[in-house]
């Protein structure tokens, strides 16, 4: 019962390490993409679409690991595969 609650434990903590990890890296590069836009063509703001679209991407993994009815969640997949399980006894 321990060993799961710790591999549980150690499952989240590898998603929020990898969440955090994703918003560094998400920032690190639009500042580097900033700073080459400004250099290189300055009246074409390029770098936005950039963070537009990989922002949203930022947005949907930190709800994914941190919103309260996380969809696809472990739990959730447990609970289906119970559900399927429990319908496939009941057609044999």
């Amino acid at each position: 019962m321990a060993d799961e609650a710790r591999e549980r434990a150690e499952k989240r903590l590898g998603e929020v390490k990898g969440f955090y990890s994703h918003l560094g890296i998400f920032i690190f590069i639009n500042v580097l993409l900033f700073l080459v836009n400004i250099l290189t063509s300055p009246g074409q703001w390029w770098f936005y679409w950039v963070t537009i679209f990989w922002g949203i991407a930022v947005v949907f993994h930190g709800s994914r690991v941190f919103g309260k009815g996380r969809v696809f969640s472990s739990e959730w997949e447990e609970k289906k595969i119970r559900q399927y399980m429990e319908e496939e006894a009941q057609k044999k």
